[in-house]
């Protein structure tokens, strides 16, 4: 009642004189600029920040007009982005939805949960509030139902305003990665050597870290779980690498293929015990729904495509052209 009897006593052209004066352009210096909304921070705070830094002409104004429209006690805090042409009424109204400005950072496909940790933590707005020391730790942390985190994060650019943290970005990945893969899982092509949806993220991995060309992947699943259902190893050179760490460094000896661990296909029969890397959409779509053939082989030709082979003979003559032949 006394901010409407406020009103009331000002006269319509001093209104229509704030009115418009908050809806002239603020001063902001180049195409845009970032404004910090403290946590805690009052309008009246607010707006005295905002004219000393000269965006705002008048913060009495600013205050007078969120008082009678009741809106003080409604602004959110965090950064904003003030745009070249922004009016204090728009600016106003940001505040009130809380439109914080977002940062934006990328996972990428094939990268291992160390190099998305990575990426993460050198990012200067986002804050580190884990205390993540490796796979299993986020999986203990985001709760998951596996216990080794690994390739459990969709690959994608995700959109954040600062002082989100690493949990933050984690969760959201993983939420997202289990949506992806459960409709992924419902369009599957018939029956597939998978016993649950994991299975095929499994595998899903291990034909994002074998192609670099899309319009491979659904003959390389083809390969892969063709193995599967005859019993035969999988024999794929990027497990060997996840399962040799940092002792990988550069290139695969014949010493590696035969040591013994958990992931080298070429020592285990069936799938290795989890993912092996963060796998996308389309890895994911070709693991459901590989094309039909009669391939169990490929080789690399040495320019990111590969060569595929029915018989083992074939894929040896494969081998000696495209390996072993000096270029």
């Amino acid at each position: 009642m006394v901010l409407l009897f406020a009103v009331l006593l000002v006269p319509l052209s001093t209104w229509t004189y704030l009115i418009n004066s908050l809806n002239q352009p603020m001063a902001i210096k180049g195409d845009s600029t970032l404004f910090l909304v403290q946590p805690g921070s009052s309008l009246t705070r607010v707006a005295n920040e905002l004219q000393s830094s000269g965006h705002l002409r008048s913060s009495r104004s600013f205050i007078f007009y969120a008082l009678v429209q009741g809106n003080a006690e409604s602004i959110q805090s965090g950064e904003y982005e003030l745009t070249a042409g922004i009016t204090a009424l728009e600016f106003l109204d940001k505040m009130i939805k809380g439109d914080t400005f977002q940062y934006r950072i990328t996972l990428v496909e094939g990268w291992t949960l160390k190099q998305a940790l990575d990426e993460i933590w050198s990012n200067p707005n986002i804050d580190r509030e884990s205390t993540i020391t490796g796979a299993e730790s986020v999986a203990t942390l985001l709760d998951l139902e596996v216990n080794w985190a690994e390739g459990m994060f969709y690959p994608d650019t995700y959109f954040f305003p600062k002082g989100t943290t690493d949990i933050d970005i984690l969760r959201r990945a993983n939420e997202r990665m289990e949506q992806v893969l459960d409709e992924a899982w419902q369009s599957r092509l018939g029956a597939l050597p998978y016993r649950e949806p994991y299975d095929a993220l499994i595998m899903a991995s291990i034909i994002e870290k074998e192609s670099a060309e899309g319009s491979e992947r659904g003959h390389i699943a083809g390969v892969f779980v063709r193995r599967l259902e005859l019993d035969m190893r999988l024999q794929s050179d990027p497990t060997v690498i996840y399962g040799m760490g940092d002792k990988f460094e550069g290139n695969i000896r014949r010493e590696d293929i035969l040591e013994e661990t958990p992931y080298n296909t070429y020592r285990i029969n069936g799938l290795p015990p989890t993912p092996i890397a963060l796998a996308g959409i389309e890895s994911i779509y070709a693991s459901l729904n590989p094309i039909p053939s009669d391939y169990l082989y490929f080789v690399s030709r040495g320019d990111g495509t590969h060569y595929f082979s029915s018989t083992l003979d074939e894929h040896n003559a494969a081998v000696r052209r495209f390996q072993l032949q000096p270029r």
